[in-house]
């Protein structure tokens, strides 16, 4: 694709990096093909080939108008178009640039101000959130359907954590709605580490990734986000002992992946970024890594085969035949931002879930860390649509990896909806009962 950047922006680092970017888009099409957006709306501006002429135009020197901010906003950055794409075009970064473009050159209405302000304000905040979520429980009868549906009945109770007693150990982020929604996840996670001989360690004062503040129009607070959680972690990471940060929220571990990129024209956190981005694993990369390991823990003392301990299980529950059958939802930040397909499932079956087939498993389920909140009509049909795919087999549960997808889910799903760390731990406990 061909471009005349705008003097403003031309030599700048955006300008640079957004040039680089649109010239290997060849305008294909492709990714039209699995952009939710585009399948449901069917017009050329909500899929990325649209959306990446908008910013072209913007970077060009073009007025911005409403409708390029209304298209922008409708973009999931499920980055499902990164994976279709044959060019290799990095529209997740080229939409981070077109968004603060957009933000500074466009007045939201009032409304739409104060709505992201507010969730700016609360969301990256445990403190605040996990008392609202509270009060939201108390009075739910008194919220809008769509917000009460979003409040869980109950937390999960997170059950004991093991002591931080082995030689290897590595850090998790806590974050910040997975404590209030779901406890049991980090607990769960740090179990099953414990009994492949890894200690999971959270640094104190350990804060929001950056994520959600960033997505807001908010990049410059998302930014010291980060910087924030670089300073709590790095006295850990400097002073050796942790081998790698493990992250339980797949939207979270997406944007740690990226801080080295986030904060590279920043002399005096560009190198710690990056370490901290090297050193970052999704749980699933972690347990993958420790296969071995894992797999031992799985055996139990009077089985040699997993297919015999197995067998036992399933006379043992007799009552519930499909009780370990699965289907599983991999987030779009596991799947598209990470590159990880299919290492959370092999896991699973490793420790003798079923997994049902899901159609169309790369379609985001409209999530997308406060797109919900934002984009309630939209977010609403790929809601139902997903569960309407993870339900459409004889699973017993639905599985996913991100704490965002799992409370979207769960609003409007019949069947439990959980992380599946959480049921992976349960099933080796369940498998230590036969020792």
């Amino acid at each position: 694709m061909q471009t005349h950047l705008a003097d403003w922006i031309k030599d700048t680092p955006e300008g640079i990096a957004a040039e680089a970017i649109l010239r290997k888009c060849v305008h294909c099409g492709f990714c039209n093909a699995t952009c939710p957006t585009y399948q449901l709306r069917g017009d050329e501006l909500d899929g990325p080939r649209g959306r990446i002429y908008l910013i072209k135009q913007m970077l060009e020197g073009e007025p911005v108008s409403a409708r390029t901010g209304l298209h922008l906003d409708r973009c999931l950055t499920c980055r499902a178009c990164e994976t279709t794409c044959p060019s290799g075009v990095q529209y997740g970064k080229l939409v981070d640039i077109g968004r603060a473009v957009a933000a500074r050159k466009l007045e939201r209405p009032w409304f739409d101000r104060l709505q992201r302000r507010v969730l700016a304000g609360v969301l990256p905040r445990p403190w605040l959130f996990a008392p609202l979520v509270t009060l939201g429980r108390w009075f739910r009868w008194l919220l809008p359907a769509s917000l009460a549906a979003k409040v869980p009945a109950d937390a999960p109770a997170a059950g004991a954590r093991p002591p931080i007693r082995h030689a290897r150990r590595m850090l998790v982020l806590a974050g910040c709605v997975q404590p209030a929604l779901s406890p049991d996840i980090n607990a769960a996670a740090a179990r099953v580490l414990d009994r492949i001989g890894i200690s999971l360690v959270e640094a104190e004062g350990a804060g929001c990734c950056g994520a959600l503040r960033f997505h807001l129009d908010y990049q410059a607070d998302g930014l010291q986000d980060m910087r924030r959680l670089i300073d709590a972690w790095w006295p850990l990471v400097e002073q050796g002992g942790i081998e790698a940060i493990v992250m339980t929220a797949s939207g979270c571990g997406v944007t740690v992946k990226e801080y080295g990129h986030h904060l590279a024209g920043d002399p005096a956190y560009r190198d710690k970024a990056a370490r901290i981005s090297a050193m970052t694993r999704d749980l699933s990369e972690v347990l993958q890594a420790e296969r071995v390991l894992l797999e031992r823990a799985l055996e139990t003392t009077h089985e040699t085969t997993h297919e015999t301990a197995s067998a036992r299980l399933d006379s043992r529950a007799t009552d519930k035949p499909d009780a370990r059958s699965i289907a599983f939802h991999p987030p779009c930040t596991l799947q598209h931002g990470q590159q990880l397909r299919g290492v959370a499932e092999g896991i699973l079956s490793a420790a003798g879930f079923k997994l049902v087939p899901v159609p169309d498993a790369h379609l985001c389920c409209g999530s997308a860390g406060t797109y919900s909140l934002l984009q309630p009509a939209l977010s609403s049909q790929l809601q139902a649509d997903k569960v309407a795919a993870l339900q459409s087999g004889d699973a017993s549960m639905i599985l996913t990896a991100n704490i965002g997808c799992q409370s979207h889910l769960a609003a409007a799903a019949r069947l439990p909806v959980r992380h599946w760390v959480v049921a992976l731990d349960e099933r080796m406990a369940e498998m230590e009962s036969f020792k």
